[in-house]
């Protein structure tokens, strides 16, 4: 059975604002390595949602390079190489646990990331496809 792309598209992208969503309690109940991990799995998603839609290669575990590098002459966004930066800070919170993440820090973080979802989502062609 093969599946349809639009539809593998359009879970990555609905999975990518769910945990972003949930992230932002996450810093009011002290628990900042789950907001990082949060913030990573919505940056994680939107990229390969994107990278599905244009028929981008992507590794497993993501490269961000592989979707930001072609994504910014597309988006025309000077942000994203920053906010790609970020998406690999959270990651770095949560997997190798940094000792002390600091949740004013955590929550400006994710307010990009959600920047990040918002400039990379035109990327997904889920509007064309409607």
């Amino acid at each position: 059975m093969t599946s349809n792309p639009h539809n593998e598209i359009a879970n990555y992208e609905s999975q990518s604002r769910e945990p972003l969503t949930k992230s932002r309690q996450h810093p009011a109940d002290g628990d900042l390595h789950q907001a990082s991990e949060k913030g990573c799995t919505t940056a994680t998603h939107i990229a390969k949602a994107v990278t599905l839609a244009q028929v981008w290669q992507y590794q497993n575990p993501p490269s961000f390079n592989a979707v930001i590098n072609p994504a910014s002459p597309l988006t025309s966004n000077e942000r994203l190489p920053d906010l790609r930066s970020i998406a690999k800070v959270l990651h770095n919170n949560h997997y190798i646990r940094k000792a002390h993440p600091d949740a004013d820090d955590i929550d400006r973080d994710l307010e990009n990331i959600a920047k990040l979802l918002e400039i990379l989502h035109p990327l997904t062609d889920l509007e064309s496809a409607q």
